[in-house]
């Protein structure tokens, strides 16, 4: 389902909209001030990656108690 995101030209809010199957300008306003005039911002995907147990950050469970790649076997590693 495509995300796409907006900022209000009236109160300057960001916002998220999910389309379902594309973008439809009518389902476009300010959920802040139902405002209809929008600017379409620029959103970068987030690349799907495979679930590390070494990663900085993340929880101290190995990727196999996660459900992600273990071992290797699916040869991301």
């Amino acid at each position: 389902m495509p995300i796409y995101d907006y900022r209000c030209n009236s109160c300057g809010k960001t916002y998220d909209v999910y389309h379902k199957v594309r973008e439809v300008t009518a389902d476009v306003s300010c959920p802040s001030c139902n405002s209809l005039e929008y600017t379409k911002l620029m959103s970068i995907p987030a690349p799907a990656t495979a679930v590390s147990g070494s990663s900085q950050g993340s929880p101290s469970s190995s990727s196999c108690e996660t459900g992600g790649c273990c071992g290797g076997s699916c040869g991301i590693n």
